[in-house]
């Protein structure tokens, strides 16, 4: 670093004399480059092109040039993994019209001089490391610049005031960084300004008036900061406004009257503010509105009747209010609407018909005082996607025409006062993956025709008065993850089709009647993480299997009849009389029965238990089994040896050839070179050198002949691998895919009976280690732990990009460098096998519980990149909390989803985190995250974000304060 330091600063010193000189034909567009290549570190080689010897620039990566003048008119090196400072070489570039240098790794602080150049239009700094404050004097040189983002970097300070300076700024995005202090007036100086994006930031005190002046102001967005006060009176002066978004501050107040004005406007955001007062007639006349959402504030009163002539409005979000009154009629008349939250209001009144024919996809109606029944008209077309009544007081049947909703996927009447029978008609509802009626007055039995809703993933029917025995038609429910028929009056047995349900994860049948004994083949369910039936009058011993012999005790008692070492009561055993048996008797005479005949009474006498017998004919198995054992041991060993003197002393398999040995196999080296373990290939089945086991097999350490470390993963599924040229094509195409936060994957050997794939060797170990077996002392910050979740959340972005699909997201797939940087491994490796049988994977390679997205286990659920959305979501939670995805506590099972999700429900995120944080955590990035992660592992795929949604989320969660960033981040 020292050498590239002394090289920049000897270019700088003779510059102006090769400029003055002609002893050289470069220019100084060629001598600015050069320059400024010089001070920047180039880990992908991106710039390898450029080269002083060249004196036409205009065709270096990233160089564009005028056609007639041959300048420079275009540096554009976004994305290229770039570091180091922004040098003065860029200052060489007189004719540089646009510099975007986004989305790569420069540091430092911001140059008061780039603004100087005097051709430039176009400046993009976005997404880097920058940091300090704007220096003084920096707008003040704007000369004819129209664009400039520094969004998503790490400046503080204030905003200067010589912002107002730049007249020919058309977009400024200022976004995700940590500015504080008010934000001056001058900014609506910039009449010429179209774009304005200050959110994600720490700007306190009012908005100042004059906003008026931008009048060709389009999109303007303060959302997540702290600022107070009112909205300006003349907001709506800006009549071009088409976004305006101010959420997630501590506004309040009316809203003012000018806003009338915004007719063209299409996006409205004021949610998570203290707005108040009614809502205004005057809102209908913003009649361009797409997006309409005041959520999270204090508005109270009735809906306008305006409302009706919001025609192009499509989503409206008006939850966590105090409106009152009945459903509003206005919202018939809204064509395009597509999504309406009400919830959480103090709305009353029957429910109107016309919700279910108006075209919706979501309507979100919970925790109001809505009364009455459900009256559900017929329909053929219906689009209602997600019905949530839940929390009001519906009485009335379960509608039977419930049906009609053919769309449906999500259903929640749950705390209602509904009464009678649960309708057959469920189960014509094919698309419906969860159903929750919880807490109602049902009675009756549940219909058989449950059996037939394939996609139902979630079944919540407790707290009913559910009589009659759990349908056998249960176990066709091939998608249920989650059943709860708790606190009812269900009788007879459980049924054995329950062991079909392969996905299941969660059963809760206690304070039943249920009786007989708990069916054996239960033991079998692969994912199972809670099974609770205490409180009914079961009997028998429990199935023997890994989970139910660590079943608490709680789910299992108040079950006089159940037996066993989890209750503490000893089964009771059958005594069988004695079989006499006489060695002097004859076994061809039968007919006068010599065994039991009272003249043989005199002889010696055999006397055996049936469990005697049972003993010795064990005994005999045990010991063919023993011998059995031995031999097939040795035939491995001898097997395991033979490939491993291949290994060591074949020349095929040292060299970089492709060639074929049937006796040594094939090694393939991506990169080259030469390829041989210094310490043999004994070093890659050396159980001293293992660094762990996984679903798809052993990894072990071992060192090459030039003195580098790989792992070697040793593959253990060789009878599921493809053919060898199916697994080459597959093992190739993973060999390409390059990433910061993937584990490089640099060759591979393969015979028919042995598989190893060579990766790079990460020295930090894995993030399972850090999180559950390291000392306090060693704990991760809170810092390491954001940029793990970024850097893993980057990793499957890019794999979905490609089109790959992890599969086997957790901890202990996830490794830290050196630097603690995250690295994932294991990916893309279930594409090795013939067919993508969801339940080999789940029950080989997605072994670790709690991870594993509910709709893995579904054959008639397609499996998409929002199953590893599930798997990160967990992930996620698991390293802000340092607990583990399900946690054995000693009367119960505790799913970590579920604890984190009421914790923060209740408002205790503090004591959910890892307790070795002490506390020191950011909780305006925490509580975001925590909430990221649970939107992860939504139980409707279709609710998880993308995995390039949630990087830009976490980019824009990362802590906006100065003070703190120290200490915290």
């Amino acid at each position: 670093m020292k050498s590239l330091h002394l090289g920049v600063i000897y270019l700088l010193s003779i510059l102006p004399l090769l400029a003055e000189s002609g002893a050289t034909t470069l220019n100084d567009d060629v001598l600015g480059l050069i320059v400024f290549k010089a001070g920047v570190e180039d880990p992908r080689s991106k710039l390898a092109s450029w080269n002083e010897d060249d004196v036409d620039p205009c065709n270096w990566a990233g160089v564009r040039c005028d056609a007639k003048s041959n300048r420079v008119t275009e540096l554009a090196l976004d994305g290229f993994a770039l570091s180091g400072r922004l040098g003065r070489g860029l200052l060489w570039l007189q004719f540089l019209e646009t510099l975007s240098l986004s989305m790569n790794n420069f540091s430092g602080s911001l140059s008061p001089d780039l603004l100087r150049l005097e051709s430039l239009r176009t400046l993009d700094l976005s997404a880097n490391h920058l940091s300090g404050t704007i220096p003084d004097g920096f707008f003040g040189q704007c000369r004819s610049i129209r664009d400039i983002s520094l969004a998503k970097n790490s400046i503080s300070g204030k905003i200067p005031p010589d912002v107002g300076s730049c007249s020919t700024l058309v977009s400024l995005n200022l976004s995700s960084n940590q500015l504080s202090g008010s934000l001056p007036s001058e900014i609506w100086s910039l009449n010429a300004l179209r774009s304005l994006d200050l959110s994600d930031n720490s700007l306190v005190g009012e908005i100042p008036l004059g906003i008026s002046r931008m009048f060709n102001l389009r999109m303007i967005s303060l959302r997540r900061n702290r600022l107070t006060g009112q909205l300006p009176n003349d907001t709506g002066n800006c009549m071009l406004l088409k976004s305006l978004d101010v959420g997630e501050n501590q506004l309040s107040g009316d809203l003012p009257y000018s806003m009338r004005n915004l007719s063209t406007c299409t996006y409205l955001s004021l949610s998570s503010n203290s707005f108040s007062g009614e809502l205004p007639a005057w809102i209908g006349e913003m009649n361009g509105l797409e997006t309409l959402d005041l959520s999270g504030n204090k508005f109270s009163g009735g809906f306008p009747s305006s409302l009706s002539n919001l025609q192009l409005l499509k989503v409206l979000k008006l939850s966590d209010n105090s409106f009152s009154g009945g459903m509003p009629d206005s919202l018939a008349a809204c064509r395009s609407l597509l999504d309406v939250d009400l919830s959480r209001n103090t709305l009353t009144g029957n429910l109107p018909s016309w919700v279910f024919e108006s075209g919706f996809t979501q309507i979100l109606l919970s925790g109001n005082k809505f009364s009455g029944p459900i009256v559900i008209p017929p329909l053929t077309d219906s689009t209602i996607q997600v019905l949530d009544l839940s929390g009001n007081a519906f009485s009335g049947k379960f509608p039977n025409e419930v049906s009609n909703l053919r769309s449906l996927e999500f259903l929640n009447l749950s705390f209602d006062s509904l009464s009678g029978p649960i309708p057959a008609s469920v189960g014509e509802l094919k698309s419906l993956q969860v159903l929750d009626v919880s807490g109602n007055r049902l009675s009756g039995s549940i219909p058989l025709e449950v059996g037939l809703a394939a996609s139902l993933r979630e079944m919540r029917l407790e707290k009913n008065s559910l009589t009659a025995e759990i349908p056998i038609q249960i176990g066709s429910c091939s998608s249920l993850a989650y059943l709860d028929l708790s606190q009812n009056n269900l009788t007879g047995p459980i049924p054995e089709t329950l062991a079909n349900l392969t996905n299941l994860q969660v059963v809760d049948f206690s304070r039943n009647q249920l009786s007989g004994t708990i069916p054996k083949q239960l033991a079998d369910l692969p994912h199972l993480l809670s099974f609770n039936i205490s409180h009914n009058q079961l009997s028998g011993d429990l199935p023997a299997g890994s989970f139910f012999n660590k079943i608490p005790p709680s789910s299992v008692t108040d079950n006089p009849g159940l037996c066993g070492s989890v209750v503490n009561l000893s089964c009771p055993g059958v005594l069988p009389k004695p079989i006499v048996l006489n060695p002097n008797s004859s076994s061809g005479d039968s007919s006068s029965n010599p065994v039991l005949s009272p003249s043989n009474l005199s002889h010696k006498k055999i006397i055996l238990s049936i469990s005697a017998l049972i003993a010795i004919g064990a005994a005999a198995v045990i010991a063919l089994g023993v011998i059995t054992i031995t031999v097939l041991n040795l035939r491995v060993r001898a097997s395991t040896s033979n490939s491993a003197t291949g290994l060591a002393l074949s020349d095929g398999y040292l060299s970089h050839s492709p060639a074929t040995d049937a006796n040594s196999g094939k090694l393939v080296m991506f990169a080259g070179g030469d390829p041989e373990f210094s310490a043999g290939a004994h070093a890659v089945l050396n159980k001293d050198c293992e660094l762990g086991r996984g679903g798809f097999g052993a990894v072990y350490k071992t060192v090459l002949r030039d003195g580098r470390s790989v792992a070697i993963k040793k593959l253990t599924v060789s009878s599921l691998v493809k053919s060898q040229d199916d697994f080459e094509k597959e093992v190739k195409r993973l060999g390409k895919v390059q990433h910061p936060n993937l584990v490089a994957l640099e060759g591979y050997y393969w015979t028919p009976s042995l598989q190893l794939l060579i990766y790079e060797f990460v020295p930090g170990g894995s993030l399972y280690n850090h999180l559950h077996e390291c000392s306090a002392s060693d704990t991760l910050s809170w810092q390491e732990r954001f940029d793990i979740i970024l850097g893993i959340a980057k990793s499957l972005a890019h794999l979905h990009h490609l089109k790959i699909i992890h599969y086997n997201i957790k901890s202990s797939n996830v490794l830290l460098d050196g630097s603690g940087e995250a690295k994932v491994g294991d990916y893309g490796l279930a594409k090795l096998l013939p067919m993508l049988d969801r339940y080999v994977l789940s029950s080989k390679i997605q072994s670790a519980l709690g991870y594993m997205a509910p709709e893995f286990a579904c054959r008639t659920v397609k499996i998409t990149e929002k199953c590893d959305v599930y798997g990160f979501g967990v992930l996620v939670l698991e390293i802000l909390t340092g607990k583990r995805p399900v946690e054995y506590m000693e009367d119960d099972v505790v799913l970590l989803c579920d604890m984190v999700r009421e914790a923060l429900e209740e408002g205790r995120v503090e004591e959910c985190m890892d307790g070795r944080l002490c506390g020191k955590f950011p909780l305006e990035e925490t509580i975001p995250v925590i909430k990221l992660g649970l939107i992860c592992t939504s139980q409707v795929p279709s609710n998880r974000p993308d995995m390039a949604e949630v990087v830009n989320i976490l980019e824009l969660i990362r802590c906006p304060q100065d003070g703190r960033q120290e200490e915290f981040c």
